[in-house]
């Protein structure tokens, strides 16, 4: 399939793309109908790509490791039928294998630097179609915070944008493979499935109302029931601390190694409840970092 007849190399130099991550997600779980969903919850922290078209066939990717965005690229531009010469840079904030999407947000920021060097767009469900051959995706290819049907790479339904929380997480170790985790058999219960498919449906209505305690209480609920899947050793820790200090709620990574305690950026206790839910984290033997969702006023300002 081409696209419109291309740039002259001498227009543009390079493309520039960037992907946020997530912090795990604010609600994960298996519903009646056996479909596996999650809830994004997107976060200030980035993959970046540069791609430098070069003459020849020969598509290069560091750092060398990144082979699922060097994939995703070659499918991109045979699909379009573009020069296939070219070398992707990646950097990203994002660790691997703790849960913050790294991956999936390598390949879309990848993606996104072709699409601005040639200057066209890929339209979101083709680029579904294209992760879907490689792996399992967070759904932040998508704006704001959504539904998503993260092993057929589907939209659900989009919730809006993100309210303005602070994340404080501890990583508790470790690393997950997320395709080895997505094939791994899910020991939720009928009654599990039910309680999953009441929460996505309290969630949805805790957005349109932006009830931000109701969101929290949901998302702990997850973290709980994750229990069963992917256990972290310090979760009911978090809940005691989170509950008196006055926190949001706890969130966790499903498929990963972070957990974290929600606070509201707006809350005019916010200063005095950071600075102690820092301080009793840390008493739990691990660094304590911030994070930050994206909210629509920080999309504008990137």
């Amino acid at each position: 399939m081409k696209i419109k007849e291309l740039l002259p190399l001498s227009a543009k130099r390079q493309g520039y793309g960037r992907s946020c991550g997530t912090f795990g997600e604010l609600l994960q779980g298996v519903l009646p109908n056996e479909q596996n969903f999650l809830v994004t919850f997107p976060i200030e922290m980035y993959s970046t790509c540069t791609f430098v078209p070069i003459d020849g066939e020969t598509l290069s990717i560091m750092p060398e490791g990144k082979v699922k965005s060097l994939q995703l690229a070659k499918r991109i531009l045979e699909f379009y039928e573009l020069p296939l010469g070219g070398h992707l840079l990646l950097n990203s904030e994002l660790q691997q294998g703790k849960g913050l999407a790294s991956s999936t947000a390598d390949m879309v920021a990848t993606a996104r630097a072709i699409e601005d060097y040639y200057d066209f767009s890929i339209p979101v469900i083709l680029l579904e179609d294209f992760i879907r051959e490689i792996e399992p995706s967070d759904g932040i290819m998508h704006a704001g915070v959504v539904v998503y049907y993260h092993k057929e790479l589907r939209l659900k339904e989009a919730l809006g944008d993100c309210p303005s929380f602070t994340i404080l997480g501890i990583d508790e170790g470790g690393e997950v493979d997320t395709v080895q985790f997505n094939r791994t058999a899910k020991p939720f219960t009928k009654s599990d499935k039910q309680e999953y498919e009441s929460l996505l449906s309290q969630m949805c209505s805790a957005f349109k109302s932006n009830d931000l305690e109701w969101i929290g209480k949901i998302c702990t609920r997850s973290a709980i029931l994750n229990q069963k899947l992917r256990p972290k050793k310090h979760l009911e820790n978090l809940i005691t601390i989170c509950q008196e200090i006055g926190g949001i709620g706890v969130v966790t990574a499903h498929s990963g190694t972070y957990i974290g305690m929600l606070l509201h950026d707006r809350d005019p206790q916010y200063q005095k409840k950071l600075s102690e839910g820092t301080n009793r984290l840390k008493g739990l033997g691990y660094p304590v970092q911030s994070f930050h969702s994206i909210t629509r006023e920080t999309e504008v300002m990137a």
